[in-house]
C-alpha cells in the first residue's frame, strides 16, 4: 500500500517527480531553444541572492530619451490603425497591468483574436515576443501587429504618411532620427518605448535583493513548493518565464484548442494579469496553478499549496514610473 503524502507537500496522483526528472521530461517533449537566457544580460539586477533561479529586474537602462517619448506618443494613437479607431492603449492599457481584462480583447470592426492579450511590461525581458513566439523582436512584433486585421489594421505606408502630415510629430521625429517618420523609425520608437516599460520593485525582488523582512512565511513557503513541485523548470531567470518554448499539456490537456506549442509565460505581475492561458481559460490564479499543476507538472496540489504558491506569485507584483501595478477594471 502506498503511503499518504506527508502534511503540507503536494499529493501526486501517481508517482512523485523530482524537479530534474520533470525538466528531463519537458527537455526530451519539447523543441526548447538553445539559448534561453539572452535577454536577462540587459535587465537582470544585482542579486544578495545569486543561486536562486529567480533573478531581480532593474529599471531600463540604456535608452534614448527622445525616442522613448515619441514611441509614447505613438504608442497612443490611433492614427497609427487603419481606421483610426484603435490604438496599442486599447489592448495594453498601461494604468494598470499592460493587458486587458477580458479574455480575448475585441475591438470594433475586428475579429475575435486567437489570443489572450498579453502583458507589455517586461517584454523587453522575453527571448522571443507572442504566444507563439513568432517575433524575434519588439520591431518585427510592431510591425506584424500594426498590419494584422484583428488588431491595428493599418497600411504601413498609409500611416507614414498621417504621420508626415503631422507637424509637431515630424519635429519629434527629426529631433529623435534626423529625418522624417518613416516605416524604420516608426517600428523603432515603438519598440524604445516598450523597453522602458520595466517594472521592478516586488517584494520578491527586494527579497532577492538582501531583504529578509520583504516577504511572509506563507510566501517564502510558496516559493519553497513552486521550485520543488517543478514550476521552476519553466518559470525561472529575470522575467520568471518568457524565455523558452514548452509543450502545453504534458501530463493532461490545459486548454480548449490544443494549442501545443507555446512561448512560456512571464509571471511577473501575474497577480494583475487574469484571465490566464493563452485562451483566457483559467479565471483566478488559484484555478491557473491548479490547472498547471495537473497539465504541465502531473500532480494533484491541496488547496493549502495553491494557497501558498499563489501568495508567492502575488509578489512579483512590481511598479512602473514608481506605480505599484493593479488589474484593470473589467
Amino acid at each position: 500500500m502506498t503511503p499518504p503524502p506527508a502534511p503540507g507537500r503536494p499529493h501526486h496522483r501517481q508517482q512523485r517527480w523530482s524537479p530534474t526528472a520533470i525538466l528531463q521530461v519537458a527537455l526530451a517533449s519539447t523543441a526548447l531553444l538553445a539559448m534561453p537566457f539572452v535577454p536577462a544580460a540587459r535587465v537582470a539586477a544585482a542579486s544578495a541572492r545569486p543561486s536562486e533561479p529567480i533573478h531581480a529586474i532593474q529599471p531600463a537602462t540604456g535608452l534614448d530619451s527622445r525616442k522613448v517619448a515619441l514611441g509614447a506618443l505613438l504608442f497612443n494613437d490611433r492614427r497609427l490603425s487603419g481606421d483610426s479607431r484603435v490604438a496599442c492603449t486599447s489592448c495594453h492599457h498601461l494604468a494598470s497591468n499592460g493587458a486587458a481584462a477580458d479574455a480575448m480583447t475585441r475591438m470594433p470592426g475586428r475579429a475575435v483574436p486567437s489570443f489572450n492579450t498579453p502583458t507589455v511590461f517586461n517584454a523587453t525581458a522575453n527571448f522571443r515576443l507572442g504566444w507563439r513566439g513568432n517575433f524575434r523582436s519588439l520591431e518585427a512584433q510592431t510591425a506584424s501587429l500594426l498590419e494584422n486585421p484583428s488588431v491595428m489594421q493599418a497600411d504601413i505606408a498609409t500611416v507614414v504618411g498621417r504621420l508626415q502630415q503631422d507637424t509637431v510629430l515630424n519635429q519629434r521625429f527629426r529631433a529623435a532620427y534626423g529625418r522624417p517618420p518613416d516605416r524604420a523609425a516608426l517600428f523603432d520608437a515603438i519598440a524604445s518605448y516598450e523597453r522602458s516599460l520595466v517594472t521592478p520593485g516586488s517584494r520578491f525582488d527586494l527579497w532577492l535583493q538582501g531583504s529578509d523582512t520583504a516577504l511572509s512565511a506563507q510566501e517564502l513557503r510558496g516559493y519553497r513548493t513552486f521550485k520543488s513541485i517543478g514550476c521552476i523548470s519553466c518559470h525561472q531567470g529575470v522575467n520568471v518565464g518568457g524565455n523558452l518554448f514548452q509543450r502545453s499539456g504534458i501530463f493532461a490537456p490545459v486548454a480548449r484548442d490544443g494549442t501545443p506549442i507555446l512561448r512560456v509565460p512571464s509571471l511577473r505581475n501575474v497577480a494583475t494579469t487574469a484571465p490566464y492561458f493563452h485562451d483566457g481559460s483559467a479565471s483566478t490564479l488559484p484555478q491557473a496553478i491548479k490547472a498547471m499543476g495537473t497539465a504541465q507538472l502531473g500532480v494533484t496540489l491541496r488547496p493549502a499549496d495553491v494557497a501558498d504558491i499563489t501568495a508567492f506569485l502575488q509578489t512579483l507584483t512590481g511598479k512602473h514610473q514608481g506605480r505599484q501595478l493593479t488589474a484593470p477594471q473589467p
